[in-house]
C-alpha cells in the first residue's frame, strides 16, 4: 500500500492512503492540541479510522518537535550561547531553562554583570547537558545499528531500582537478626522456607533520613527521558490492535514502540507462569528478585554464627546483560506483547523487565490506562509525565475507571494477622509489633462500626441492623474512633514492610484458600480459622461446577485491600464517602470508600503533561469530561479544545427511528411502572416479529437489564411470541459468564452465514444482549453481524442506589447551575443512560460500505434534550415515528434497497 503525503497547512503528514477529510481535520486539529500544549476531547465514529487519525497526526508532530530540537541543540552546542527570544517555539527542555535575555535585570536589581554572569553560568549548564544527552543518545543509536546487523553487543549496564535496594538492605538486616538470635529464650525452629515470611526490622523514612537517590551510580547507563507520547486504551486486545495499526502505518519502521503489561502477560517463567494467579505471579517474581540480591550479597557477608537457611535460585531470565539486548532489541522494531513475550523467550530475558527499561528512550509508551491514572502502580512502572503527552483512546467510561481504581472493598483480614502475630511473636520487632497492633485495632473498629464483634464468627454472626448507610471521611474516622492514628505512617509501613505480602505467603503455607470443588477435606482447627475469614465460605455442601465454568482464582491478600482502603481513607473529606453495607451477617457486610471527585487523581496528570488528549468513538455527552473531570482538574477554558467529526458513511446508509408505538396502537414508554406489564412485553415482541420479517442477517435487541430481559424471555416464551421470532431468526441470549460470550458468538456468526447462502424461512439470527453487558461495547457487529440495533426503552440507572444519590448531591453542590438547563445531578442520570445507549447503537457501523437500521423503542427518546445527547452523525438522520405502520414501511424500503445493492 503506497504513502499518500499529505501537505496540510505546512505540516506534512505521511498516510497509508488517501484520507478521508475528517481524517485530516482530525489530525490538522490533533497536531495543533499538541503543539500548543492543551487538552483535547476528540470524538470520531468507529469505522472512520480514529486509530490511524491518531498515529499519524500524532507522530507527525513528534517527529517536528523532535527535528526542531535537534536544530536547536546544534545551533547551541555550535555556538555556545542560549536563544535570546521568548522560547515560544522551542521545545519546552530548551525554553524553560532559559526566561531570560542578558539585558534583562534580576528581580532583586542587580547590575547587569552579575545578572549576565549567572545567565552565562546557566548556558554553559545548559550545554552540558546537551553535550551528554547528545552522547547517551549516540551510543543507543549506534547499538541499534549493530543490532540491525546482528551484532552482539559486548557490554551490560545496571538497572539497580531504588524499591530493590530497599528490598535488599530490609533482607540483610532479617538475616543478621536470625543469625544474632536472642540469650534470653531459645526461639522455636522454623520450618524450611518460613523464614522469609518473618518480617525485616522497619525504620520509617524519619529514622532514615533522606532516602537515596535513583540510578547514581556512575555506571548506571539508563537514558534521560525523551519526549514521548503515552498512548493509553482499556484492554490488552485494544492495544494490541494500536500496535498492529502502528506497524501498518508509514510510521512503523522507524518509531521506537514499547508495550507494557502486566507480569501475567509477559511473564516467559514457566515455573512462575504455572501459579495463575496473578497475586501468586507478582509475589513469587518478587521473591526471586530478592533471592538474586541476597546471593549477590552474600560474598560480602560474615560467616553466620548459625545455620542459614539453603540459598534459592534467582531467575534464570533477568540478567543485566541479556536485559539490555532485550531492550534494544524491543526498541528496534515496533512489537505487541505477545511479540514482545516471543522475543523475550529467544534472548533469554525477561520481557517485563526488558520492557520497563526501554522506557525512556522510547517515543510511544502502550499502556492500559488503569496503569497511567494510578499513582503507585505509574511511578512501580518507572512513567515520568512530566513534560509529556498522553492520549487516552476509547475514553468513554473514563470516569467510571478513574472512581473504579480509587474506590476499595473491604475483606477481613484480622484474624489472619493476629495468628501470624501470635505465631511469629518472639522474632518481630517491637516497632514491627506496634504497627501490626495499631493495624488489628484498625481492622477490629471497622468490624464494631458495622455492628459485629471481631471474636465471634463472622459466618454466623448476625447483625441488628442492615441496610446501606454513607458517612463523611472524617465522621467515618470519628465514629470508628480512629482519627488519633497517623492512617499516613501505617500505609507508608504496609508498603514498605510489605507485611500483605508477608501475609499472603503465611495463609498459603498454613490454610486451603481455595478448596477442591467436589470434597471437602477434614480441616485442622487452624484452617477452620483460616477459612471462615474468607467472605462467603460456610460449611454448606458446595456446588459442583458447571461445565464451562472456570474455577474462581485464588484471591490475593486480604489486606492488601485493607491498604487500598487505607489509602482512600487519606482522600480530602468532601473528594469521598464511606459506604458501610449491612447485610444480614457480618461475613457478607463490607465497607468500601466511594470516590466523588474523579479529577483528583486526574488532576496530577493534567498538571505535569505537556498535551492530554482524550479520545473515543462515543463521547457524547461530552459535558461530563469537560465539567466532572477537567474544570473540577484546574483546566481552564482556554486550554480545552473539542473536536468531533461525521462518519464516513453516506447519509442514506443508516436510518435511525425513533418508534412511539407499536403495532397494536400501545405507547410506548419503558419506565420502571410500566415495562413489566404483559401489554409491554407483547408490544415489544410483536415489533420484532415484523422487523425479523424484512431485515437479513443478523438483529441485536439491547434490553436495560440482564434481569429484564429474562423477564421479557420467559414471558415470550410463555405466550407463544418466542415461537413465532424462532420461525425467522433463531435466537441467542446474551450470557452472563464471560467465558461463554466467546462460543455464543461463534455460533451466532455462523448461523447468519449459513442461512444466507442456505436460503429458507429462516434468514438470519436474533441475539438478545444487555446494556452495559458484554456485548455492548468491543464488539464487532459488521455488515450481516448486525443490520439493525434495537433499543428496549432508555437504561437509566437505578436512581436510588445510595452511591448515585450521593453522586448527584455532590455535584448538586459543587457544580454551578446553568440556567434553563437540569440541575448537575439529574444531567448525570441521563448521561450515564445516553453514554450506555451510545455505545450500543455504534456496534453496527463498523466501515465506509457498510448500513444499518436502529431503532429506538420508547417516545421518551423523542425529547429534544435526550435527542441532543445522540451523536450528532446519528442526531442529524433521525427521524420519529409517532405510529408504527409508517415505521416499518421506512424499515422494509431501506432493508429492501440496500440487501438488492450489496
Amino acid at each position: 500500500m503506497a504513502d499518500k503525503n499529505q501537505e496540510i497547512g505546512g505540516t506534512h503528514f505521511p498516510f497509508p492512503f488517501t484520507p478521508y477529510s475528517i481524517q485530516i481535520d482530525f489530525m490538522t486539529v490533533l497536531y495543533q492540541v499538541l503543539e500548543d500544549g492543551k487538552i483535547g476531547i476528540f470524538e470520531s465514529p468507529t469505522g472512520t479510522g480514529k486509530s490511524l487519525s491518531l498515529i499519524c497526526g500524532a507522530l507527525s508532530w513528534l517527529r517536528d518537535f523532535e527535528e526542531k530540537k535537534r536544530q536547536e541543540e546544534a545551533r547551541l552546542l555550535k555556538t555556545g550561547t542560549a536563544p535570546s527570544n521568548d522560547g515560544k517555539d522551542q521545545p519546552p527542555c530548551i525554553s524553560s531553562s532559559r526566561q531570560e535575555t542578558p539585558d534583562t535585570l534580576g528581580p532583586t536589581g542587580e547590575p547587569d554583570w552579575v545578572t549576565q554572569f549567572v545567565q552565562k553560568k546557566e548556558e554553559r549548564d545548559l550545554v552540558d547537558r546537551l553535550k551528554k544527552e547528545q552522547i547517551r543518545r549516540k551510543k543507543r543509536e549506534e547499538r541499534l545499528q549493530q543490532l540491525r546487523h546482528n551484532t552482539q553487543l559486548k557490554y551490560a549496564a545496571k538497572r539497580e531500582r531504588q524499591e530493590e535496594e530497599e528490598t535488599e538492605r530490609l533482607l540483610r538486616l532479617s538475616r543478621d537478626i536470625l543469625a544474632a538470635g536472642t540469650e534470653a529464650e531459645p526461639l522455636e525452629q522454623l520450618a524450611s522456607g518460613e523464614e522469609e515470611l518473618v518480617l525485616s526490622e522497619y525504620e520509617s523514612d524519619e529514622e532514615k533520613g533522606a532516602p537515596n537517590g535513583l540510578d547514581e551510580d556512575e555506571d548506571d547507563l539508563e537514558e534521560e527521558h525523551v519526549t514521548k507520547i503515552y498512548y493509553c486504551s482499556r484492554t490488552h486486545s485494544q492495544l494490541a490492535q494500536f500496535v498492529h495499526e502502528v506497524q501498518k502505518s508509514p510510521f512503523g519502521k522507524d518509531t521506537r514502540l514499547v508495550s507494557l503489561g502486566s507480569r501475567q502477560n509477559l511473564c516467559i517463567n514457566q515455573d512462575v507462569k504455572n501459579l495463575g494467579s496473578v497475586q501468586l505471579i507478582n509475589d513469587r517474581c518478587m521473591e526471586l528478585q530478592r533471592s538474586r540480591h541476597e546471593s549477590k550479597s552474600r560474598a560480602e557477608d560474615q560467616e553466620p554464627k548459625r545455620r542459614r537457611r539453603a540459598p534459592q535460585a534467582a531467575c534464570p531470565f533477568y540478567s543485566h546483560r541479556h536485559l539490555q539486548l532485550l531492550q534494544d532489541q524491543v526498541l528496534l522494531e515496533v512489537k505487541d506483547i505477545e511479540q514482545l513475550v516471543s522475543l523475550g523467550k529467544e534472548a533469554g530475558a525477561c520481557p517485563y523487565y526488558g520492557s520497563r527499561f526501554a522506557i525512556p528512550a522510547a517515543q510511544v509508551v502502550v499502556l492500559p490506562y488503569q496503569m497511567l491514572l494510578h499513582t503507585a502502580t505509574r511511578q512501580a512502572a518507572g512513567i515520568r509525565l512530566q513534560g509529556q503527552v498522553v492520549i487516552i483512546d476509547e475514553a468513554h467510561n473514563l470516569i467510571d475507571t478513574i472512581t473504579g481504581i480509587h474506590s476499595t472493598e473491604l475483606c477481613q483480614a484480622h484474624s489472619q494477622l493476629l495468628q501470624y502475630m501470635e505465631r511469629y511473636r518472639k522474632r518481630l520487632k517491637a516497632k514491627n509489633l506496634m504497627y501490626i497492633k495499631q493495624i488489628l485495632y484498625l481492622l477490629e473498629k471497622f468490624v464494631t462500626v458495622l455492628g459485629g464483634n471481631i471474636k465471634q464468627n463472622p459466618n454466623t454472626q448476625s447483625l441488628s441492623q442492615t441496610g446501606t448507610e454513607l458517612k463523611t471521611i472524617n465522621d467515618f474516622l470519628f465514629q470508628s474512633q480512629i482519627d488519633n492514628i497517623n492512617l499516613f505512617k501505617v500505609r507508608r509501613y504496609c508498603e514498605k514492610s510489605m507485611v500483605s505480602r508477608k501475609l499472603f505467603g503465611f495463609t498459603e503455607r498454613y490454610g486451603e484458600v481455595l478448596a477442591p470443588a467436589r470434597e471437602q477435606p477434614r480441616l485442622t482447627g487452624f484452617q477452620h480459622f483460616l477459612q471462615s475469614l474468607q467472605p462467603g465460605v460456610t460449611e454448606a455442601p458446595t456446588a459442583p461446577v458447571e461445565e464451562g465454568e472456570a474455577r474462581v482464582p485464588r484471591p490475593a491478600s486480604p489486606l492488601m485491600h485493607i491498604e487500598g482502603f487505607l489509602e482512600a481513607l487519606t482522600t480530602a473529606n468532601q473528594d469521598g464517602r464511606v459506604m458501610l453495607s449491612r447485610q444480614g451477617t457480618l461475613s457478607q457486610s463490607s465497607l468500601k470508600f466511594l470516590l466523588l471527585n474523579p479529577a483528583v487523581p486526574f488532576a496530577q496528570v493534567v498538571k505535569e503533561c505537556r498535551a492530554v488528549v482524550i479520545a473515543g468513538g462515543t463521547m457524547q455527552p461530552v459535558s461530563d469530561f469537560r465539567e466532572q473531570l477537567l474544570t473540577c482538574a484546574g483546566v481552564e477554558a482556554e486550554r480545552l479544545v473539542e473536536f468531533s467529526c461525521g462518519h464516513v458513511i453516506p447519509p442514506d446508509n443508516i436510518l435511525p427511528l425513533v418508534l412511539c408505538s407499536g403495532p397494536s396502537n400501545q405507547q410506548l414508554e419503558f419506565t420502571y411502572l410500566k415495562r413489566e406489564l404483559p401489554q409491554m412485553m407483547d408490544e415489544t415482541g410483536r415489533i420484532l416479529c415484523n422487523l425479523c420479517n424484512v431485515v437479513p442477517g443478523g438483529v441485536i435487541c439491547f434490553f436495560p437489564s440482564y434481569e429484564y430481559q429474562r423477564q421479557v424471555h420467559a414471558h415470550w416464551d410463555k405466550s407463544g411470541l418466542l415461537a413465532r421470532l424462532a420461525v425467522r431468526k433463531k435466537i441467542f441470549q446474551e450470557p452472563k459468564r464471560a467465558n461463554q460470550v466467546e462460543q455464543v458468538l461463534t455460533e451466532y456468526s455462523r448461523c447468519i452465514q449459513c442461512h444466507g447462502q442456505a436460503g429458507g424461512m429462516v434468514n438470519g439470527a436474533l441475539l438478545l444482549s444487555v446494556v452495559g453487558g458484554k456485548m455492548s461495547e468491543g464488539i464487532n457487529f459488521s455488515d450481516d453481524l448486525g443490520r439493525c440495533v434495537v433499543m428496549v426503552g432508555l437504561p437509566y440507572p437505578n436512581i436510588k442506589s445510595p452511591e448515585l444519590q450521593e453522586k448527584m448531591a455532590y455535584l448538586d453542590h459543587t457544580l454551578p447551575r446553568t440556567p434553563g438547563q437540569a440541575p448537575p445531578g439529574k444531567a448525570l442520570v441521563e448521561n450515564l443512560c445516553m453514554k450506555a445507549v451510545n455505545q450500543s447503537i455504534g456496534r453496527a457501523i463498523r466501515h465506509q460500505k457498510d448500513f444499518a437500521s436502529i431503532v429506538l423503542l420508547d417516545q421518551r427518546y423523542a425529547r429534544p434534550p435526550i435527542l441532543a445527547k445522540l451523536p450528532a452523525w446519528i442526531r442529524d438522520r433521525v427521524e420519529v415515528k409517532a405510529t408504527f405502520g409508517p415505521a416499518f414501511a421506512a424499515l422494509r424500503k431501506f432493508h429492501h434497497e440496500k440487501s438488492g445493492l450489496s
